[in-house]
């Protein structure tokens, strides 16, 4: 039987975003130094931010997200063994006195101290959601060479 809160892409409705620094804070997401699609050649901090839109008949469902960083082979990008990655879980709940059929807005901020990449390459951040991708729930980036 299949799972009547299975998520089908796309569903919910995905906006990513590089910057230097993000927060998040009483729902809203505060960007320091966004839109980054070139950072390096030095180890800098970089972070993700995640603007999840949730349909309203979607509330109160239980979702869990990864984040992957792919380089551009497609390959997970590892430290030692371990692949660069966060997974997380949301809920959107129904705040009182929202107007019906409004959209629900979850957002999500990951901070990272510096990334395992090399110059000269570009790499992807991938989001999955209940194990389900887009080709829009991506954000790619390239590294300038040393």
């Amino acid at each position: 039987m299949p799972d009547p809160f299975a998520l089908e892409a796309p569903v919910l409705g995905v906006q990513l975003l590089l910057a230097d620094a993000a927060e998040v804070a009483d729902g809203k997401i505060f960007v320091l130094g966004g839109g980054l699609t070139v950072i390096g050649p030095r180890p800098q901090p970089l972070a993700v931010v995640i603007r999840i839109e949730v349909p309203w008949d979607r509330a109160n469902i239980a979702h869990r997200w990864h984040l992957e960083l792919v380089d551009e082979d497609g390959a997970p990008v590892t430290v030692g063994e371990r692949p660069v990655g966060v997974r997380g879980r949301f809920e959107a709940g129904r705040p009182a006195g929202l107007r019906p059929g409004t959209p629900l807005s979850v957002p999500v901020a990951v901070n990272f101290p510096t990334l395992p990449v090399t110059g000269g390459r570009s790499y992807t951040w991938q989001l999955a959601i209940d194990g389900v991708t887009h080709d829009t729930w991506r954000q790619s980036f390239y590294v300038r060479p040393a």
